[in-house]
């Protein structure tokens, strides 16, 4: 018996079933519900040891749930008039999470709790965003899913014409994987985005610099702060800009990415620096504004995103093959002019079927960076329409854009 129980092994599983109830049980207690932190603790280590003693138990230990969940909700449909439907299911969910402890499926369990405890802390933020999404926004979440999990197996993972310009497979996960991080940046705007002008600009310049420039100085525009205020918005949205660029290489052109780190990263910190140097100021304080941009997620947008994708793919073939790097880079700022999102992705992808260099891609990423800061500053002066302000930005764009510039040719120097 000792054999099949060995003290070390049973004490880790005993420890992190508790563990697993104990952090669901915090979250219920402090959310004032009738089961709280022993309860989810007992019920963990139902789990565990109902494995550990007999692994057919667990049923037995699950159906005693399902009665003590019964009996919850009877005593408060009497008390309240409703059902804790949430913590139900928690409960059940916790049973399960202790018999995986008791398999040894640590991470599985653990991870699974972590998650779980964060829907449950999240209650109000999600009911607000859920509540704020347009039935637009959920049909094109809906059909992008479908066409991400039914699409994406189907597509061929070699290139299809005789050129060797495009792999479906490849070109739809990369389009998917940076829809599915602006998506995530457009769940932190829309859950956070009232707490400030700051917040908007950098969750929003992390989806599109130039939506949230062109958002923000609109706003601007009533504002007698404006001049100020316009100089934060154009350096957030930028340095978010940037580290979206500079994130998009690190999951596609990882040896890319350690090139444009440096200037990229000095752009960035040159941003940072102008920021808090103006913010001395007290015209600085950020506005209550939530920003409105449209889901990342919609299917025009990814449409839109994946052709311009494509197409930037195929000319960037077609210019490095044939007239060399050096048109490849010219093609590269004028993509920074549209989307600086499409041309970095391309660039990442012609890196990863090897058709450029990881540094011609680092290059190519820092200039549509750098033409795409530039872009922000017409347009903030079109929505304002303060000459003033122009001037500063004009002078703050290009004292940035001298440190990237700076950074690229250090860098280009000392690493080759």
């Amino acid at each position: 018996m000792t054999a099949a129980f060995p003290y070390d092994d049973i004490a880790s599983k005993i420890a992190l079933a508790l563990g697993v109830g104990l952090l669901v049980g915090l979250e219920r207690e402090w959310a004032q519900k009738d089961v709280g932190v022993r309860t989810f603790a007992l019920t963990g280590l139902l789990g565990a040891l109902s494995y550990l003693a007999q692994p057919a138990l667990v049923f037995v230990a699950l159906g005693g749930a399902i009665l003590l969940v019964g009996l919850l909700n009877t005593r408060s449909l009497i008390k309240s008039g409703s059902v804790e439907m949430t913590t139900s299911v928690a409960l059940l969910v916790t049973v399960i999470l202790g018999a995986l402890i008791g398999e040894g499926h640590y991470f599985t369990a653990i991870t699974a709790a972590i998650v779980m405890t964060l829907l449950l802390a999240w209650k109000v933020e999600l009911t607000r965003f859920a509540g704020g999404l347009s039935p637009e926004e959920i049909r094109s979440a809906v059909l992008l899913a479908l066409l991400t999990f039914v699409l994406y197996p189907l597509l061929p993972n070699r290139f299809i014409d005789p050129w060797a310009l495009v792999n479906p497979r490849q070109a739809w996960l990369i389009v998917i994987v940076v829809a599915g991080v602006g998506f995530l940046n457009y769940l932190m705007l829309r859950l956070y985005g009232m707490r400030g002008s700051y917040y908007a600009a950098f969750f929003g310049g992390l989806i599109s610099s130039k939506a949230a420039a062109a958002e923000l100085s609109g706003v601007l525009a009533e504002n007698e702060r404006r001049g100020s205020l316009g100089i934060a918005v154009f350096l957030i949205t930028s340095g978010a800009m940037f580290l979206r660029n500079l994130i998009t290489l690190v999951i596609f052109a990882p040896q890319a990415a350690k090139i444009a780190l440096y200037p990229l990263g000095g752009m960035g910190i040159a941003a940072a620096g102008l920021l808090a140097w103006f913010s001395r100021s007290k015209q600085m304080a950020p506005m209550e504004q939530q920003l409105r941009l449209s889901s990342p997620l919609s299917f025009p947008r990814v449409a839109k995103f994946a052709g311009l994708f494509v197409t930037l793919i195929c000319l960037g073939t077609f210019i490095e093959r044939f007239f060399g790097a050096a048109a490849f880079l010219a093609m590269s700022a004028a993509g920074g002019l549209v989307s600086g999102a499409s041309t970095t992705a391309s660039a990442a992808a012609l890196t990863l079927a090897k058709k450029v260099s990881p540094g011609t891609a680092a290059t190519a990423t820092v200039i549509t960076s750098m033409t795409s800061a530039l872009t922000n500053a017409p347009l903030i002066y079109s929505q304002t329409q303060d000459k003033a302000l122009f001037r500063r930005l004009a002078g703050v764009c290009m004292l940035i854009v001298a440190v990237g510039l700076i950074a690229l040719v250090l860098r280009q120097l000392w690493g080759g």
